[in-house]
C-alpha cells in the first residue's frame, strides 16, 4: 500500500466513522444477531491470498460494525465502558501509525516523556506530591494487580518477590470490590482464601467495626495482615469507603494501602460533587482508569504510587539485552525499569490529546451531566410504586429493583433477569443485572456524553412496561 492509496483508504474511513458516530443514537444498542449467527459471520479459513482495500472494508461494514455494542450509543448504561471522546478515537489511529514502544526510551522518546507528564497530570489530580510516579496499565485489572504487589513487597521488605511466599498473609476489602481484586491476591501469590471480604454498610461502604474484628482474628490465628483495601467509587453504587480511616488503621497495623479508584476517579475531575477531599492522596497506591470515566478509548488504566521507588524496587531489573549503553546521564527514563510490562502501547496520547482539545473543566461538566441522571433517575424511581433505589447515587451508577410482592428470591432475580434480557432485545438501551445484599437488581450506570434526561425517563417506562410483562407471563 503505497502513501496515496493509504490517504484515500484512511479518508474513506474517516469518513465512515464520521456517519457512524454521527448517527450512533439511529442504531440499535445491541445486535439482533444471536451468537451463533455472529460466528458464523467469521467463519473461514485463514486467507492465503490478498483482496481489495474495498472489500476488506466492505466486511467491517457489513459484519463487524452492525454486529459491536453501541458503547456511545446514549441508551449504553451497562458495564463502565464510556462513550469514546472523538480526539481519542483520533489518537489511537495516530498511535497506531507511530507505533511507538512506550517500555523501552530507545523505542519512544516522545512517547515516554508525554507519558510521563499524563502520569503527573493523573498523580497532581490525586493529590500526590512531586516523589509520586506510576504507569499507564491496560486497565484496573493490571492496574490492582500492580498495587497487591507493590504492597506485597513493600510489607514483606522485599523479601517475597526474592524468596516467594512462606507465610500465611491476608487482605481487608469490602464485599462491593471488583472481581480484580480476587484475581490480584490469587496472582501475587497469596491464594484467594487470603482474601476478606467483609461486609458494608446501609450506603455499601466498608464498616470499620469488621476490618477491627478481621484484623484481630487474624492476628490471633498467626496469620500476618497485609493489605487494606479502600474502595473509591463501587461498581455496584458508587459508594466511597472512608479512606481517612483506613489510614489509620494501616499505619497502627504496618498495612499497605491501595485504594481502587479505577471508577471513582473521575469524581475528581467533578465540578458539582467535588470529591478530591476524600483522603485519596493518603493511599499508597492507586487504581484510575482513563477509559473508564474521563472518556478514553479503550485500554487506558493507571496504576499511581505515593513514592515512586517502591516501582524501582518491585520491577528494576535491567537485562544485558535491554541496557541502553548510550544512556551515559541516566536521563533516558525507562519505564520497563519502574514498571510490570515491557511491550506497551502508546497509551497516553488518548489521555493527553483529550485534556489538550476538551480540557478538564469539559470532561467534568460530563461527569456532572451523567452523575445528574443516575439522581434524576433515583429521584423517579422514589416517586414510582413499583420501584426502589439502592441509594442515593453519589456517582453515576445506581441500582434499582422491580417490587413485587410475594416474590421469592430466585423469582425476582429471574424476573429482573429477564426484564434486562427484554431490554436488551428492544434496543433501546443495554443495563445490567446484580446483586446486593441477598437482592437481585437493575444496575444501571451512565458513563456517557451522548446521554440526556430524556433517556433515563425513557429506560424507567421501558423496565416498568417490560416487568408488568413479564410478572403477566409468570401468572
Amino acid at each position: 500500500m503505497d502513501a496515496n492509496e493509504f490517504r484515500g483508504l484512511g479518508h474513506q474511513v474517516v469518513d465512515l466513522l464520521a456517519e457512524y458516530l454521527e448517527h450512533i443514537e439511529e442504531r440499535r444498542v445491541f445486535p439482533a444477531a444471536g451468537p451463533g449467527a455472529i460466528q458464523q459471520l467469521f467463519t473461514e479459513p485463514l486467507p492465503q491470498e490478498p483482496a481489495p482495500p474495498q472489500a476488506v472494508i466492505g466486511e467491517l461494514e457489513t459484519k463487524v460494525i452492525p454486529n459491536c455494542t453501541h458503547v456511545g450509543h446514549p441508551g449504553y448504561m451497562g458495564l463502565i465502558t464510556p462513550s469514546p471522546s472523538p480526539i481519542g478515537v483520533i489518537a489511537d489511529f495516530i498511535c497506531s501509525a507511530l507505533n511507538q514502544n512506550v517500555g523501552a526510551y530507545s523505542i519512544g522518546p516522545a512517547a515516554v516523556a508525554l507519558e510521563r507528564r499524563v502520569l503527573r497530570w493523573l498523580t497532581d489530580l490525586c493529590g500526590y506530591g512531586p516523589e509520586a510516579g506510576g504507569n499507564l496499565t491496560s486497565g484496573g485489572m493490571m492496574a490492582n494487580f500492580i498495587g497487591l504487589k507493590l504492597g506485597r513487597d513493600a510489607v514483606t521488605r522485599d523479601r517475597a518477590q526474592h524468596e516467594g511466599v512462606h507465610e500465611n498473609y491476608a487482605v481487608y476489602v469490602s464485599e462491593e470490590r471488583h472481581v480484580s481484586i480476587d484475581k490480584a491476591v490469587d496472582a501475587i501469590g497469596l491464594g484467594r482464601n487470603a482474601l476478606r471480604a467483609l461486609p458494608t454498610d446501609a450506603r455499601f461502604q466498608l464498616c470499620l467495626d469488621a476490618l477491627e474484628a478481621a484484623l484481630a482474628a487474624d492476628r490471633r490465628a498467626g496469620i500476618i495482615p497485609l493489605c487494606v483495601i479502600g474502595l473509591f467509587g463501587t461498581t455496584n453504587t458508587g459508594a466511597v469507603d472512608d479512606i481517612r480511616a483506613l489510614r489509620r488503621i494501616a499505619d497502627r497495623e504496618n498495612l499497605w494501602l491501595h485504594v481502587d479508584a479505577a471508577y471513582g476517579g473521575g469524581m475528581l475531575l467533578s465540578r458539582q460533587w467535588p470529591m478530591r477531599d476524600r483522603g485519596l492522596e493518603l493511599a499508597d497506591s492507586i487504581t484510575l482508569d482513563p477509559h473508564k470515566w474521563f472518556y478514553a478509548p479503550l485500554d487506558a488504566g493507571a496504576v499511581l504510587v505515593k513514592d515512586q521507588r517502591r516501582l524501582t524496587a518491585s520491577f528494576g531489573m535491567r537485562p544485558a539485552y535491554l541496557t541502553d549503553e548510550l544512556d551515559e546521564a541516566g536521563e533516558r527514563y525507562q519505564f520497563y525499569v519502574h514498571g510490570f510490562e515491557q511491550s506497551r502501547r502508546f497509551r497516553g496520547l488518548k489521555v493527553w490529546m483529550s485534556f489538550k482539545r476538551y480540557g478538564a473543566r469539559q470532561i467534568g461538566d460530563w461527569i456532572d451531566g451523567n452523575v445528574r441522571q443516575a439522581k434524576l433517575l433515583c429521584a423517579l424511581a422514589a416517586e414510582h410504586p413499583e420501584f426502589e433505589a439502592a441509594c442515593e447515587p453519589p456517582m453515576s451508577a445506581i441500582c434499582l429493583r422491580y417490587l413485587a410482592p410475594g416474590l421469592a428470591a430466585d423469582e425476582a432475580r429471574r424476573l429482573h433477569a429477564r426484564v434486562a434480557q427484554r431490554v436488551e432485545e428492544s434496543g433501546k438501551f443495554w443495563i445490567s443485572t446484580t446483586e446486593l445484599k441477598g437482592k437481585s437488581w437493575f444496575r444501571v450506570n451512565p458513563v456517557n456524553f451522548r446521554t440526556r434526561a430524556e433517556h433515563m425517563r425513557g429506560l424507567l417506562e421501558l423496565l416498568e412496561t417490560e416487568a408488568r410483562a413479564a410478572l403477566r407471563e409468570k401468572a
